[in-house]
């Protein structure tokens, strides 16, 4: 079955207050649920601030590592979930919860095969 990447965009910025975050991470929780009841939550994961990045880009042959972001921006990848899912609809609908918990925009995107 196919994989989708749902990536939440998140706003630069401290994380909002508990009164705030508490309500959205009740939300997230029980769409991880339902997906993993539906059998198409495959990986989770949040991701550190985008200052804690390391980007590795190719130079004439060598690598040049420098710290942080690549670029500034006043929004970044926070988290993303991959999920099994039919079609891109049923991976817009996952998409669509997942955006409805977080509050957040998010991009759905196919996983590509291996050696593709």
């Amino acid at each position: 079955m196919p994989q989708y990447l749902l990536s939440l965009i998140q706003p630069a910025g401290e994380a909002p207050p508990p009164e705030v975050l508490d309500p959205i991470m009740r939300d997230v929780a029980a769409v991880t649920a339902a997906m993993r009841a539906a059998g198409a939550w495959v990986f989770s994961a949040g991701l550190h601030a985008p200052e804690t990045a390391t980007v590795v880009r190719p130079a004439g042959g060598e690598f040049l590592v420098t710290d942080g972001p690549y670029v500034e921006a006043k929004e970044h990848v926070g988290g993303f979930t991959v999920v099994e899912a039919e079609d891109l609809d049923a991976a817009l609908a996952w998409g669509r919860e997942v955006a409805r918990a977080t509050t957040l925009p998010v991009e759905v995107r196919p996983v590509a095969k291996p050696g593709v």
